[in-house]
Order: structure tokens, then sequence, then C-alpha cells
């Protein structure tokens, strides 16, 4: 039989959740055990020995790790349903050089833009969701028409995505992507589309 870390890791947790010891309390709060799941604060050495000395303080600090992954899986649920845009800017520091890529600020699309080929086409623009955004699987199955705006409202590229998750078209501007974004609002917004 095979075993791996993911099957020793449990092992050593459900030994270390069974454990009873005598006159075991709460050793530290739930505030202190929150900022220690969440990275805002790691804990002392002190907290850890505690930590690792009290079974019911490890209970806890598994129940409140339990209760954070569910609340960050409603999140995605709802985020999912209740997409209606994502935005985002350019920064100083794309305007520096030719502009290659945008993202917006959801962290959940991203904007490429590429030059043109030899065979004489213009430059591209590419819309790119991510695949670990909350709603991805929804749009890929949906298929709905979106539209990408500059700040000032121009429509940039419209259509629906690829299986890959990906929108391309050409670059509908006269000006390059940076110069531009930067005389429209130095804004962007990916939007579903209501179809004309």
């Amino acid at each position: 039989m095979k075993t791996d870390g993911t099957i020793e890791g449990k092992l050593r947790a459900r030994l270390l959740l069974a454990r009873r010891t005598e006159d075991d309390r709460l050793m530290l709060s739930d505030a202190v055990l929150r900022a220690a799941l969440d990275g805002s604060r790691p804990l002392r050495p002190a907290e850890r020995a505690a930590l690792q000395a009290s079974p019911l303080t490890t209970r806890r600090l598994r129940t409140l790790a339990l209760e954070r992954r569910a609340a960050h899986a409603a999140a995605r649920v709802a985020a999912n349903e209740t997409w209606h845009g994502s935005a985002g800017m350019l920064r100083a520091a794309d305007s520096a050089q030719a502009l290659t890529e945008l993202a917006t600020d959801d962290r959940c699309w991203r904007l490429h833009f590429v030059a043109g080929g030899e065979g004489g086409g213009g430059p591209r623009v590419i819309l790119q969701l991510l695949p670990d955004a909350p709603f991805a699987a929804r749009l890929l199955r949906e298929a709905p028409l979106l539209r990408v705006l500059d700040g000032a409202g121009t429509v940039l590229l419209a259509g629906r995505l690829d299986r890959d998750g990906e929108l391309e078209g050409g670059w509908p501007a006269a000006d390059a992507p940076a110069a531009h974004f930067q005389r429209h609002g130095a804004a962007f917004s990916v939007q579903p589309a209501t179809p004309a």
C-alpha cells in the first residue's frame, strides 16, 4: 500500500484531535486563532506551544478553519451568481513602456495586447477569463455576450468567450493601447452585454 504525505497528515490530525487531557481548557482566544488562520498575525512561540499542549484549543482551531473555509466557499458561490462586471485601471508603471497586459482589480480578467504579425495584421487585443475566477465555470457554460469598455465608455472588444475562456479581436483604436487608455480615463471594464 502506497502512503503519501496526505494520508499521513490526515492520520496525524485525527490522532491529535482525538487526544484528551485532564483539565484541558481553551488556551488561546478566537481572535488570536483567527488572526493565525488569515495570516495577519502568526502565532508566537509560547502560543504555538499552548496550541500543541491543548487538544481542546487544537479542536477549536480546526472548527474555526472549517468555518472559514465554508464562508469562503459561500462567498465564491455568491460571486458566481452576482457577477455584473469587473473594472481595472492603467497603472503608472503600465505607461512607462509598451503595454502588453492589464488586469481587473478583482483579478478575474486580463487584457493582453499583441503587436501585429508579419502577415500585415494590426495589433490584437485578447480578453482572458482567469480559471480561478469564482464565476468562470458559469460564464464558460452560459457563454454570455461580453464587452470591454475603456474609461470613456467606448467598446474596445465584444463577443463571446471561446472554450479556453478567451475573446480575441483587432485593436480598434488608431493609437497604441497605453496612449489610448491614458486619453480615456486610464480605466477599463469587462461587462456582460445586452444583445442589440
